[in-house]
C-alpha cells in the first residue's frame, strides 16, 4: 500500500508539473501570436504588385509599376523603385516625391529605361524611405519584337 501511495503522489506531482507546463506553453503561444501581429503591422518595404514593360519606338522601355505600401504617410512612404538586370546591374531608378496614402495600391510610369539587347528579363524592386529596397519584387520577361 505504501508503494501505491508513493506512486499516486508521484503521479500527482507530474500532473501538476504538466499543468504548469501547459500554462507556460499557452502564454508562449500568446506571446508568439502577438509578435506575429506586430511583425505584420510593421511591414518594412512596399510590395511591387504589378509591372508592365513596353519597348517604345526609340528602343528604350517604359515601365508601369504598381506598388502597395500600407504605411504611406507624409512621414514615411514608398519613395521609389528600381529596375535590375539578372546580373544585379541597376538599369533604372524611379523616385517618388510624396506619399500616396489616398491611393493604394498606386501605379506610376517610368519612361526612357535603357535595357541592353542581351537582357531578356528584369526585376522591379520597391523602396522604402527608412529601410531601402525590399519587399515583394516582380521579375518580368521583356517582349522583344
Amino acid at each position: 500500500m505504501h508503494t501505491f501511495a508513493a506512486a499516486l503522489v508521484a503521479t500527482a506531482v507530474l500532473a501538476a508539473g504538466c499543468g504548469d507546463s501547459d500554462v507556460a506553453t499557452d502564454s508562449e503561444a500568446a506571446a508568439d501570436s502577438e509578435a506575429a501581429i506586430d511583425s505584420a503591422a510593421e511591414q518594412r518595404h512596399p510590395d511591387v504588385v504589378a509591372v508592365d514593360a513596353e519597348r517604345v519606338a526609340d528602343g528604350s522601355w517604359t515601365f508601369r509599376v504598381t506598388l502597395s505600401s500600407p504605411y504611406d504617410t507624409p512621414e514615411r512612404y514608398a519613395d521609389g523603385w528600381r529596375v535590375v538586370g539578372p546580373d544585379g546591374t541597376v538599369l533604372g531608378v524611379h523616385e517618388l516625391a510624396h506619399d500616396h496614402a489616398d491611393e493604394q495600391p498606386f501605379t506610376r510610369t517610368q519612361r526612357g529605361v535603357e535595357i541592353p539587347d542581351g537582357v531578356s528579363e528584369v526585376t522591379v524592386e520597391g523602396r522604402d524611405q527608412q529601410y531601402g529596397f525590399g519587399g515583394t519584387a516582380i521579375t518580368v520577361t521583356l517582349a522583344r519584337d
